[in-house]
């Protein structure tokens, strides 16, 4: 007997021009097809007025509805205000809760408003309570801000139903001022999509009490109170634009300065770089004369010896070709190679020169056992004298400066000092620093970096000196820096 299968999914014949593989891709292209055409009901096909009407609610409900009284004291006002710095210690204290004493005064002004306007006025104990109703809400925006509000505007129909006498609706003249305060306060405590909130649920409320509880009340204050809201809340939002414009403003200038000040470092040091580049490979350079030459010195040099210094100037060659990548690297787009050495101490006479040719008058004075020191260091001193007397020139023109250079032994002591800069009726009017013997402007002076003190601290720092810089009693200005050098051995020579 034979056996039947059923086959529910049969391959289909292959004919001619169609392959399996084909018919395969057929049936995957026509099922992804399928599924691009069938309609979606995901929140990405909703039309842009119900997203917008989405995003509108979950906001209503963030600002006025999610955890109204949550505990947010109102915190001091800060003391660094311009106003503020002016007042004494104790009155700054007291100044800084201004807030709080405003709000308690706004609170006290609703009590009273809100128990002598009732139908009877005075000491009723239904006008009393009519004026705590509109006061509790001023005080609690100090602590709970957005419950304060629906406080405020729960206490409304209260106060009018409790002491009112048919003449205002919905709000009673304590309950209106208290309404409009608790507003104001907490917009200012809030941000501005909360006080647009506030004010459309105080219209629709004042809109829903004038239809459904309005009849007995001849007079409606609802549109007094919406437009004044209005006003007030648009000046709050207004307020807090600015504010939050000025601490952008703020930000970005704090960032700006930071970057500012990186940069100047990172030119600093860049500038440095450039400038001990010239210093090592001189240094680089001889040893790889020395190296090559020294075979040929003696007589039958042993191979060991031969193939040493060869390795030695191999490597000193080898550290010159990466100086010179290094300089690549950290060149300017405006740097120029110079065409000079890189100035030592010897020639500050030439620098004090240029600097009383500018107009200031300039002492130098030396002390201690003159001696060559490393060339970094004389590089390093001689820039920071450059540097202090173009700051002298820039910042004290007609003063008077004095240079120290100390050879001490541990290392270099170099002090520039400056006196203050003499009255305007002292200088003298034919010859003033800044003008040239003909009368005409006197062009930059080329000298310092312009970085002023950062390049002098950096300088100090690779080397591991010590610095300080600042004013002196009579008004002056004094750096003293002090550069170690390490002493070197004749035997270690």
């Amino acid at each position: 007997m034979a056996c039947v299968v059923l086959q529910t999914d049969a391959p289909e014949p292959l004919s001619a021009g169609t392959t399996g593989l084909t018919r395969s891709a057929y049936r995957v292209s026509v099922t992804e097809t399928t599924h691009q055409q069938s309609p979606r009901t995901g929140d990405g096909d909703r039309s842009p007025e119900y997203r917008l009407a989405q995003n509108a609610l979950q906001g209503l409900r963030q600002d006025l509805f999610h955890d109204p009284f949550a505990y947010r004291p109102l915190g001091r006002r800060p003391a660094d205000g311009p106003l503020l710095r002016r007042l004494p210690a104790r009155m700054r204290t007291a100044a800084e809760r201004l807030p709080h004493a405003v709000v308690a005064a706004i609170a006290l002004l609703t009590l009273m408003v809100g128990a002598v306007s009732g139908s009877e006025p005075g000491g009723d104990g239904r006008a009393l309570l009519a004026g705590l109703l509109c006061a509790v809400p001023v005080v609690v925006t100090l602590s709970r801000p957005v419950g304060a509000f629906w406080l405020s505007l729960a206490s409304g129909p209260l106060t009018a139903l409790l002491n009112g006498d048919g003449s205002d609706w919905p709000w009673m003249p304590g309950s209106f001022v208290s309404h409009l305060t608790v507003l104001v306060v907490v917009a200012l405590r809030t941000r501005p999509r909360t006080a647009v909130w506030m004010w459309v649920v105080t219209a629709l409320y004042a809109v829903f009490g004038d239809i459904i509880f309005g009849g007995s009340y001849y007079y409606s204050n609802g549109a007094p109170m919406l437009v004044l809201s209005a006003f007030a809340l648009l000046l709050v939002c207004l307020w807090h634009v600015r504010h939050t414009a000025q601490q952008e403003v703020t930000a970005q200038q704090t960032v700006t300065a930071q970057e500012r000040s990186r940069r100047t470092l990172l030119e600093e040091r860049t500038t440095i770089a450039r400038e001990l580049h010239d210093v090592v490979a001189h240094h680089m350079s001889v040893v790889a004369i020395q190296a090559e030459a020294a075979p040929y010195r003696v007589e039958n040099p042993p191979e060991e010896l031969e193939r040493a210094f060869a390795t030695i100037r191999e490597n000193a060659v080898a550290a010159l070709t990466e100086l010179r990548r290094i300089l690549g690297v950290v060149r300017a787009e405006d740097y120029e190679a110079p065409d000079a050495p890189q100035p030592t101490l010897a020639d500050l006479d030439a620098l004090l020169v240029n600097v009383r040719g500018a107009g200031l008058t300039v002492e130098k004075v030396v002390t201690g056992a003159v001696r060559e020191l490393p060339q970094g260091v004389e590089l390093s001193a001689y820039r920071i004298v450059q540097e202090a007397l173009s700051n002298s020139l820039r910042h004290a023109p007609g003063a008077s400066a004095r240079v120290e250079i100390g050879y001490v032994l541990g290392g270099l002591g170099v002090r520039v000092v400056n006196g203050p800069m003499p009255e305007v009726s002292l200088v003298k009017p034919t010859r003033h620093p800044a003008t040239a013997p003909d009368g005409g402007l006197r062009p930059p002076s080329p000298i310092g970096a312009g970085h002023g003190i950062t390049g002098m601290r950096e300088r100090v720092a690779m080397l591991d000196g010590e610095m300080t810089a600042g004013p002196t009693e009579d008004g002056g200005y004094e750096v003293a820096v002090f550069l170690p050098v390490t002493a070197v051995n004749e035997g270690d020579a």
